[in-house]
């Protein structure tokens, strides 16, 4: 079997590029794994630093890239967080709650030593269809 019939990258200019040798999101056995999304504007590359608004802004790239795939929130069922300060996780948490409803995703959330960019915020997903 070829490569690109086991795998397809995913990608939309509505959330930010990678700014690494990876694909804004991998499908494959009807699975979607999105790599870590920071707060950045893919209209002008800029990184929020609020910890509200960046998640606000790692969702919308998020949702971004789910839409490309043809898929939504109600699809994931994963996602990990990663926080520069883990102070932040009852901001964090709120403003991720306010894009999901039940059944909530399975989650992780970790503090991280740093994050690319100097980011606060940090999010990936995996979505089922």
């Amino acid at each position: 079997m070829e490569k690109s019939s086991v795998k397809r990258a995913i990608q939309t200019k509505e959330a930010p590029s990678p700014i690494g040798p990876f694909s804004q999101a991998v499908e494959a056995g009807g699975m979607l794994f999105i790599s870590g999304m920071l707060p950045m504007h893919p209209e002008t590359g800029e990184l929020e630093s609020d910890p509200k608004k960046a998640t606000e802004q790692c969702m919308r790239n998020l949702l971004a890239v789910l839409k490309e795939a043809g898929l939504n929130f109600n699809h994931v069922t994963k996602t990990t967080i990663l926080l520069a300060d883990i102070a932040d996780f009852p901001v964090v948490n709120k403003a991720y709650e306010s894009f999901l409803q039940p059944p909530y995703p399975a989650r992780a959330t970790f503090q991280a030593a740093a994050l690319p960019k100097g980011a606060r915020v940090e999010i990936e997903m995996i979505a089922v269809r």
